[in-house]
Order: C-alpha cells, then structure tokens, then sequence
C-alpha cells in the first residue's frame, strides 16, 4: 500500500479524523447559502453529514475508537485496522450520506432518509453498547446529543411526504451499512482465533 503522500497523511498518520472536523466546519459554514433555500426537510438531511464527521471526531480523534473496539471486540488483538476504518467512515458514512443528500435533491426528502437512518441505527448501537457493558464508548456523547434529535427531526419534517417504501430502504441501507462493519469485524475476530 502507498505509504506516501495524502494517504499517508489521512491513514498511517491518522489525520483523518481532525480533516472531517475541519469539513464539517465548511459544511455547516456553507449551511445559509447552499442548503437553506431548499426547506427544511433538506436541510436535515444535509446536517447529518456534517453531525455525522463531529461525531467520527469524538470517535476517532486519538485512535479512541478503533483502540477500544480492538480491546473490547478483539480481546486485544486487531480486528479494525487503520484502513478498515478509514474506508468504512469514508465509503459507510461520508458517500451514503452524500448520496442520501442528492436523492433528497433530486426526488425529495424521503429519498435522502438513508442519512438519517444511520445516524440513528449507530447512536442506537452507543447507547445499547454503553448499557451492556457498563461504560461509556467513544462517541457516545454526540450519538445521544446530536444524532438522536438531528435523526428524529429529519423523520418527523419528512414524515407527511414520505411512504413506508422511503422508510424501509432508508433504515435497509443504514442496518446493511453497520451489518457489513460487522461482519468484517467478526471475519477479523474469526482470523485471528485462526493464527493464534
């Protein structure tokens, strides 16, 4: 794998985490001018983003995240490398939401429910995750202080224009999206029983 240059940067230097902070500041800059003109319902779509890249800054600032899932799901060991997170965060997060955000452009707001529903699937995997184990997890705080009202929001202004079909693939995608991070955490888990 390169190990020079923007890659390097983002990943083996782990800078990705303060880069989202910093889009996500130019996102909620350009919130007036792009956004707002397009109501409301949009505009909650597009704020999960945004709410989404502080919430991977309070998960991934530091390693904190993957350090504690490779403690607490790897007993130890690796099962979320430096690049799994990268591309999860980036491809799981950051194109599922810019995608929800032009469906939600092109064909109205239930079609950007993806967005939403990933919020809320991961601020419900926090909170179910802190209560099993007794402690808090990284990420936790802006999973319940921006996720849960950003998300619930989005939901309740789309609700009067939007079919149970919108829901159902808005809530596929967000429960797909997790179910993969999962499955390859369990593969890694799988694998490193296998070598030891």
């Amino acid at each position: 794998m390169m190990k020079t240059g923007v890659w390097d940067w983002l990943v083996h230097q782990w800078q990705w985490p303060a880069a989202a902070l910093v889009a996500a500041t130019v996102l909620l800059c350009l919130l007036p001018v792009v956004i707002l003109p397009h109501g409301a319902a949009i505009t909650l779509v597009y704020l999960q983003l945004p709410a989404y890249m502080i919430h991977q800054g309070e998960e991934h600032v530091g390693d904190r995240f993957r350090s504690y899932a490779n403690r607490t799901l790897g007993n130890g060991r690796e099962v979320l490398t430096r690049a799994a997170t990268f591309w999860i965060n980036s491809l799981g997060v950051w194109l599922v939401d810019l995608l929800s955000l032009y469906a939600a452009l092109v064909f109205g707001p239930g079609a950007g429910l993806s967005a939403a529903y990933l919020a809320l699937v991961n601020a419900i995997l926090h909170i179910v995750g802190a209560v099993a184990r007794r402690e808090s997890n990284p990420g936790l705080v802006t999973a319940v202080f921006l996720f849960l009202p950003l998300g619930i929001a989005c939901l309740w202004m789309t609700a009067a224009e939007t079919t149970w079909i919108a829901h159902a693939i808005g809530l596929g995608v967000a429960v797909a999206v997790h179910l993969v991070i999962v499955g390859y955490v369990m593969l890694q888990r799988g694998a490193n029983r296998s070598a030891a």
